[in-house]
C-alpha cells in the first residue's frame, strides 16, 4: 500500500508539483481512503520526502550500476567510472519529472539541509566514493573531498537542470567530461 500511494503521489508531484497536488488528489489517484493515506504518512510533506527518498535512491542506483560496469584498477579507469557515473546522473535526472522533483519542489519544499542529507546518502555519496577512489588511486589530484564533491555535484545538478529545460545532454556531457578529465593528476598533489 505505501508504494502504492508513493507511485500515484510521484506521478501526480511530477506532473503538477508539490503546491498544486492535494492529498484528496493523490487518495483519488490511489483509489484509497484518507485514513489509509494518512497511516502510512503523517501528512503532505511526508509523503513528498517518500517520494524523494525513493527517486534518489534510484538515481544513486544508476549510477551506481554504471560506473560499478566501468571500473577496474587503472588510472584511466578511474576516471572512465567517474564519467560514466556521471552520464549515468545526467541519463536518470532525465526520466520525466525527476528534477522538478529533486532539484525544484525538493529544496523548496523539505529545505537545503534535508536535500543535502538525501543526496549525501544517495547521488553524492557515489560521487563522494568515486572521487576519494580516484584520489587513493592517484588518477585524479587530492583535493578537499567534500569541497569537491559539493561542487561537482552542484556542476550535474545544473546540467540536470539545463538538459531538462531543453539544452542538448551531449553539449553537457562534454563540459562534464572536459571538468573531470581538468582533475586527472599528472602527480599526486
Amino acid at each position: 500500500m505505501r508504494a502504492h500511494l508513493v507511485a500515484k503521489a510521484r506521478a501526480l508531484f511530477a506532473e503538477r508539483g508539490y503546491a498544486e497536488t492535494s492529498t484528496p488528489d493523490v487518495v483519488a489517484a490511489a483509489e484509497v481512503t484518507r485514513g489509509a493515506l494518512y497511516h502510512h504518512f503523517e501528512d503532505k510533506k511526508a509523503l513528498f520526502r517518500a517520494v524523494v527518498e525513493s527517486e534518489a535512491a534510484e538515481v544513486a542506483e544508476r549510477i551506481d550500476a554504471s560506473s560499478s560496469a566501468s571500473s577496474s584498477r587503472s588510472r584511466s579507469s578511474a576516471i572512465a567510472a567517474l564519467l560514466a557515473g556521471a552520464r549515468a546522473y545526467l541519463r536518470a535526472m532525465a526520466v520525466p519529472g525527476r528534477t522538478r522533483l529533486l532539484l525544484l519542489d525538493g529544496p523548496a519544499v523539505l529545505g537545503r539541509t534535508e536535500m543535502d542529507a538525501l543526496d549525501a546518502k544517495h547521488a553524492a555519496r557515489t560521487l563522494r566514493v568515486g572521487l576519494e577512489a580516484s584520489m587513493r588511486e592517484g588518477a585524479i589530484k587530492k583535493i578537499p573531498l567534500d569541497a569537491l564533491t559539493g561542487l561537482l555535484s552542484a556542476a550535474f545538478d545544473r546540467a540536470a537542470i539545463a538538459i531538462a529545460e531543453g539544452a542538448p545532454p551531449a553539449s553537457y556531457e562534454k563540459a562534464l567530461a572536459a571538468l573531470l578529465d581538468g582533475l586527472a593528476s599528472g602527480s599526486a598533489e
